[in-house]
């Protein structure tokens, strides 16, 4: 059923007269006239009486105008849940990253001020390896992303540094190298790093921070030993606190497990680096991920130390 035959109506039953109820209007009173007795029609009952004062509700149209009421409500608020929508100010937005981007101060931070601008969005987080939301953005299961350095690069994804930190090597707290540098915070050298069982987070094969690692060495005639290739930044470092190796993380992840682990730079190592990287689709539709990539580039450019 058409809303106008309705407004109509209720015109008609707020007001008892046909020519004041199209004065309300703003349209003439025979096409009122006709709506109503359409309207009647369609419904097969009478709604209204006619005497010559005006129109008084039949007790069929006493009920209808509880009903109509409600569907114009309806109406109304659907449109403002729609005009909302229409704003990006409801809907759903997922969110994947990885463990090292989360451990970014940046990450929860940004998280923390779109939920305040943006509180009727609801937010889906989904924690994951760089491969892997990747391609779930390629997919369309997510809507944008943060990693560190891109692992692949799919049609149809942009890719965006948001901001750079470096990297330091993570060590076993009792290993040589952490009690010979206790009493001196010098750098290690890679020379020294490829003496010692090498941790990398990739898959194996896959480009990333830890390809860099290595092309580095390979660059300066080293030959690192590689003792293990993990999915995530985690399990890196609790191979690193167990003394399976060594491992470079990006500088934000030095507050993970304190207790078992010693961070140290590393020298000549300052090709290598960790960005921050927002992944989000090409023409992306869906107004709250464009506010969320929106808020990550200012936050990112007002704090380009964080």
């Amino acid at each position: 059923m058409e809303m106008r035959p309705l407004r109509y109506f209720v015109a008609v039953a707020e007001t008892g007269h046909m020519t004041r109820a199209a004065e309300q209007l703003g349209i003439q009173q025979p096409p009122l006239s006709q709506t109503i007795k359409a309207l009647e029609r369609e419904l097969g009952v009478l709604l209204f009486r006619r005497h010559p004062r005006g129109v008084a509700l039949t007790d069929a149209g006493r009920l209808f105008q509880v009903e109509a009421l409600r569907m114009l409500q309806d109406m109304e608020a659907m449109k403002q849940r729609m005009a909302r929508v229409a704003n990006g100010e409801v809907g759903t937005l997922a969110v994947g990253f990885t463990s090292s981007a989360a451990a970014h101060r940046f990450v929860p931070e940004a998280l923390r001020a779109f939920r305040r601008e943006h509180p009727g969005v609801e937010l889906q987080l989904r924690e994951n390896n760089a491969a892997e939301l990747t391609e779930a953005l390629a997919a369309g299961r997510l809507h944008c992303g943060l990693l560190r350095v891109p692992v692949a690069r799919p049609e149809g994804l942009i890719f965006e540094t948001l901001l750079r930190e470096p990297v330091l090597v993570a060590m076993p707290s009792d290993h040589r190298f952490a009690l010979a540098r206790s009493k001196a915070s010098r750098p290690l050298p890679l020379a020294r790093l490829c003496e010692e069982g090498i941790i990398l987070v990739r898959r194996p094969g896959a480009p990333g921070l830890y390809a860099e690692l290595l092309a580095l060495c390979h660059a300066k005639g080293l030959r690192p030993r590689v003792v293990a290739e993990v999915d995530r930044m985690m399990t890196n470092l609790n191979l690193v606190a167990a003394g399976v190796g060594l491992s470079v993380v990006p500088a934000s992840m030095t507050g993970v497990h304190a207790h078992a682990i010693a961070y140290a730079r590393l020298a000549d190592g300052g090709q290598l680096d960790a960005p921050l990287t927002l992944v989000s689709r090409v023409e992306e539709d869906n107004l709250p991920a464009q506010h969320f990539a929106a808020l990550l580039r200012r936050h990112a450019s007002e704090n380009p130390g964080s």
